[in-house]
């Protein structure tokens, strides 16, 4: 089953206006997720939020990947501007010409970007498994960081198609 990573909008401005929840770790996380992937010689896709002003703008520093999980030459980056990556893009074309069959996915705004790429991937066909530790979000006025993310960890594991690890369980090269 061939597998590739999906890192989705952990950008530079998530350390910002306040940090999302535990952005260090999860960075520390994604990283070594990344370092597994490449690794093992599988793909590692980005998906790159980009809006025209505000903390996102694209070409800010903010909008830019930090340097400990940024892409490395030749690999795909999506850009996007709502929450579906797969949306007017080419992420689709990608994974069908990689012949990418299941996702590895993580990154930020476990409640928006992660929870509608994860669902969409796996509406698609796509196996998908999440990395339980490695995607975040920030509070919001109605739920706390970390219990949106538990709610959506919960939510996925009850949702056909789709599987959660830890980090640290996650292994590439398998097929």
């Amino acid at each position: 089953m061939p597998t590739a990573l999906l890192v989705i909008d952990f950008q530079s401005t998530v350390f910002d206006n306040p940090p999302a929840f535990e952005c260090d770790a999860v960075m520390t996380r994604i990283a070594a997720l990344i370092a597994a992937t490449r690794a093992v010689g599988a793909p590692v896709l980005y998906v790159q939020h980009g809006e025209n002003d505000g903390d996102w703008q694209v070409g800010s520093d903010g909008w830019q990947f930090p340097a400990a999980i940024a892409p490395q030459d030749g690999e795909y980056i999506s850009p996007k501007s709502i929450c579906d990556a797969f949306e007017h893009s080419t992420l689709a074309a990608q994974l069908a010409n990689l012949k990418i069959d299941e996702l590895v996915v993580c990154g930020y705004a476990t409640e928006f970007c992660i929870d509608t790429n994860v669902r969409r991937a796996a509406s698609m066909g796509i196996a998908v498994v999440i990395a339980a530790d490695a995607h975040t979000t920030r509070d919001r006025p109605h739920m706390r960081a970390q219990q949106i993310i538990a709610h959506h960890n919960w939510i996925w594991r009850n949702f056909g198609g789709i599987e959660l690890r830890d980090s640290v369980a996650i292994v590439f090269g398998r097929d």
